[in-house]
């Protein structure tokens, strides 16, 4: 009997263990990163958050996924359909609002802040040889504007508008991803793109190398007309191949933004992570480099994720 009391006990003891050991798996948390187009800035920094997150977060399955950018991004989070995504501030604030011409069926009150990082400059680049060097010269001419309703494509009807345009004044309106907007203008069949992206973003730098690009000015006037959050920002002379002058456009700020239905502490660990791997977000692109904590929360046009706002007062940037 006492065998059989030690093997019941054995046993209990194996159960115990068992329940024990499924808690981990139970708590296991998987992290979808959304981010944009192959060849943007998003993509690449995803990469490194994702990377970031599989090495720091105990437990953690990390994905990443590309995706149309910002209103895609922002209606997959309303969804659930992923934990932290990328997305330019105009598009935070028109989800928030349920802006429908802009993509939203509905006002996104699940969205939550997690962190303001970098500009997204608007570069507006045309081949030499269309004969496009100011936003003028757009009229008749054939331009890509992006995925339809993504945040490029946003940031396009608003530049063209403060311009006194509209797509019915252009040759022809592609609405396609950096990359191939790019092929189509080394084949000839596209005169001009405008790329909502960091300084430096790959599909331009390709362009550049391929053939004589003219980069054209957003001026400050006109930056004025749309005014909040787009602000006046340069394109400083080198940034790519043959651009021999700084050259005036408009940035909107990039936000990191989650939904309510992800734990406060895994939040709370996206964002210090984030903010203690700079260097290598920064190595994954440069544009990284503008990320900043104590400018974390400036402009953020939604609510703070709980797990986000605990860091910041750890850190002093919240009171």
């Amino acid at each position: 009997m006492p065998v059989l009391a030690n093997g019941f006990r054995a046993v209990l003891v194996a159960v115990s263990l068992g329940v024990v050991s499924a808690v981990p798996a139970q708590a296991q948390q998987f992290i979808n990163v959304l981010t944009g187009g192959t060849s943007g800035v998003y993509y690449p920094l995803g990469v490194a958050l994702s990377e970031i997150y599989a090495k720091g977060i105990s437990g953690a399955r990390t994905q990443v996924q590309a995706t149309k950018a910002s209103v895609d991004n922002l209606n997959l989070l309303q969804q659930g359909r992923g934990e932290i995504a990328f997305s330019l501030g105009d598009s935070v604030q028109m989800g928030w609002e349920g802006n429908a011409e802009a993509g939203f069926r509905g006002k996104l009150d699940k969205l939550r802040g997690v962190a303001a990082i970098y500009p997204n400059y608007i570069q507006i680049v045309a081949s030499a040889e269309s004969g496009i060097k100011t936003l003028a010269d757009l009229k008749g001419k054939s331009l890509s504007v992006g995925a339809p309703a993504s945040g490029t494509e946003l940031n396009a009807r608003a530049i063209l508008a403060a311009a006194g345009m509209k797509y019915a004044d252009l040759g022809k309106v592609e609405y396609l991803p950096f990359a191939e907007s790019v092929e189509l203008i080394k084949n000839r069949q596209l005169d001009a793109t405008l790329q909502s992206a960091g300084l430096g973003v790959a599909s331009i730098k390709d362009l550049a190398t391929s053939l004589s690009i003219n980069v054209v000015a957003v001026p400050t006037d006109t930056v004025g007309k749309i005014g909040a959050p787009y602000v006046t920002a340069v394109i400083p002379t080198g940034t790519y191949t043959g651009q021999s002058a700084d050259v005036e456009t408009a940035a909107v700020g990039n936000f990191l933004v989650t939904h309510d239905g992800v734990p406060e502490e895994t939040v709370y660990q996206m964002t210090k992570l984030m903010f203690e791997h700079l260097d290598q977000l920064s190595a994954a692109h440069a544009a990284a480099k503008a990320i900043k904590l104590e400018t974390a929360v400036e402009g953020m046009p939604i609510p703070l994720h709980p797990g986000a706002e605990r860091y910041y007062k750890e850190k002093g940037v919240l009171k």
